[in-house]
């Protein structure tokens, strides 16, 4: 799983991490907006959204819990297996780390390969050694206003929590992460939740969260523009590990 309004406070990346960050450094200088990336300790799903029996147990096969291990930072965020040795994640959940610890639904570790990340939108792929327990399908298009979507991540990285809400509206990225439009939904997430799948009612990806305001709405790279990514390696950047 690094969006909040008003002057926004842009929370240290854990929502940089869509996870949390520890009590370590301080929170970063405000920014001229009120949303911030989501990125984000344990429950249990307590609800399967708009999903059935068998799309939930997939929803909860293909998601990761993502531990980002920095230079005197620690942050949790999420994501979601695009194959058996592939996971995607936003930006800032991996950006400025030393090491990343990957967990799955039943508790297994991960170990992870590689990072590379994208500089067109808060996107992230992450190569991993062992394989990923179960992947998602990709949706061919892009969620219509008033279609109902599942988040599936991380909070607080914690367990897995699975929340259910509406597309609300398509818009310009608030963060400038994505410049592009990005959806904009009232599925609940939390610190940690960046990098969760969102997904529609037959299981399938429709983007990525990757932020939330003080409105308790979610920000969301559209799949297509994660498809497009996806089809350009040049879009990836390989990482490097932070010094210090």
């Amino acid at each position: 799983m690094r969006v909040r309004t008003g002057p926004v406070v842009l929370v240290a990346a854990v929502l940089l991490l869509t996870g949390g960050c520890s009590a370590l450094p301080g929170m970063p200088a405000p920014v001229p907006t009120d949303v911030v990336p989501t990125d984000l300790p344990q429950q249990t799903p307590t609800s399967s959204g708009n999903l059935s029996p068998d799309g939930f147990d997939s929803a909860q096969r293909m998601a990761v819990r993502i531990r980002n291990i920095g230079c005197g930072t620690l942050s949790t965020g999420s994501g979601f297996a695009l194959d058996d040795h592939t996971l995607v994640t936003n930006r800032h959940v991996v950006s400025d780390s030393s090491t990343l610890q990957l967990s799955t639904y039943d508790g297994r570790d991960i170990a992870a390969a590689a990072a590379s990340t994208a500089g067109l939108a808060d996107l992230a792929i992450v190569r991993t050694d062992d394989a990923l327990p179960a992947a998602p399908e990709l949706a061919a298009a892009d969620p219509a206003i008033g279609d109902v979507v599942t988040v599936v991540g991380y909070p607080l990285g914690r367990a897995l929590t699975v929340t259910t809400g509406q597309v609300l509206a398509l818009q310009t990225d608030p963060l400038h992460a994505n410049l592009g439009a990005v959806l904009v939904t009232d599925a609940p997430v939390e610190h940690g939740s960046s990098g969760s799948a969102v997904l529609d009612s037959d299981g399938r990806v429709v983007g990525v969260v990757y932020a939330k305001d003080s409105n308790g709405h979610s920000f969301v790279v559209p799949v297509s523009t994660l498809r497009s990514m996806l089809d350009d390696e040049a879009s990836f950047t390989p990482t490097e590990p932070c010094a210090g």
